[in-house]
């Protein structure tokens, strides 16, 4: 013990001592995590639950996002205290023991829960969970990014984060592939929402490609945009085909992403779809595809609206 605490102990009169002792933990997440409230009534009534809470809440989304179902913990592997400190004290001390049964636990000690640093607290019990519940050992870096995976809004800004780097830079992380990122790329990481990312990524496809390596269409032609396919249709029927074909792949990219989206989305599946059909005019075809690309444009133009106006 140390001299401050000694000094502590004394202060508290028997009353007190005793009602602390007495004073059972707050047990959560069967039995993974226990509160105790080192502190004065007025205090435990304030901060033991909504500490609980707060830890309890934190195990449980982990839980979620390891397709786990909660362990039930016969002694709790995260133990929180309560302290009795009233100023402005952020610290957030943690130390790893060992049973005597050989398992781990960290305890967590809030020295002033009322001040107590937040951010330092989620890492902590971050930890402090994969440590009691997998036998992991995780560093600080490592806490935050699993923190991050199972917060929605930051969850999609990394994913679009790390699909960006290896688009522009063939940046690989962790041990995904090609594959992995491709499936990204066509995922909707935001149902609902197009991002200036997702319609450059919808309008990267905009062009067809031969079937084939080394068949190019008319016999010359390696790729070509919707607008110079119009007149190579006349003259090759694998242009008519792979545009039936590339009418399903745009689903596949634009699909999920808002109304104003999936509007420029289906235009661009009519006029594939006539162009494979054959039967419409030029003019025609080329009036549905200018149809096409002003939707695509108002979904970006909107997205900037919208920018402005929450900086506004």
């Amino acid at each position: 013990m140390t001299a401050f605490a000694a000094i502590l102990l004394f202060a508290l009169t028997r009353a007190e001592m005793i009602e602390r002792l007495r004073t059972p933990p707050t047990t959560q997440v069967d039995g993974l995590v226990q509160v105790y409230a080192n502190c004065p009534a007025d205090m435990r009534r304030e901060y033991q639950g909504p500490v609980a809470s707060f830890v309890a809440n934190i195990c449980t989304t982990l839980y979620t996002a390891q397709a786990m179902k909660p362990i039930h913990f016969k002694e709790p592997g995260i133990v929180v205290h309560v302290g009795s400190i009233r100023t402005n004290v952020a610290d957030v001390v943690t130390t790893v023991g060992k049973r005597d049964g050989g398992g781990d636990f960290t305890r967590i000690r809030l020295p002033a829960p009322g001040y107590s640093d937040q951010e330092a607290l989620r890492i902590a019990v971050t930890k402090a969970f994969f440590l009691a519940v997998k036998g992991e050992t995780i560093d600080d870096v490592t806490a935050v990014k699993r923190l991050r995976e199972i917060d929605p809004v930051l969850r999609v800004v990394d994913r679009r984060a790390e699909l960006k780097r290896w688009r522009e830079q063939g940046v690989f992380e962790a041990e995904h592939d090609d594959e992995y990122y491709l499936k990204l790329q066509r995922s909707v990481l935001e149902p609902g929402t197009a991002s200036v990312e997702d319609v450059a990524n919808f309008a990267s496809r905009l062009r067809l490609y031969p079937e084939y390596y080394g068949t190019p269409f008319c016999g010359r032609y390696e790729t070509l945009s919707f607008e110079d396919a119009i007149g190579a249709a006349k003259h090759d029927d694998e242009v008519r085909y792979t545009a039936l074909n590339k009418a399903k792949e745009l689903m596949l990219y634009g699909g999920g992403h808002g109304d104003k989206m999936t509007a420029s989305v289906l235009m661009y599946g009519i006029f594939l779809a006539e162009l494979a059909r054959g039967e419409k005019s030029d003019d025609d075809l080329r009036k549905i595809l200018g149809a096409a690309e002003e939707l695509l444009k108002g979904v970006t133009n909107e997205d900037e609206e919208n920018d402005n106006g929450q900086q506004r």
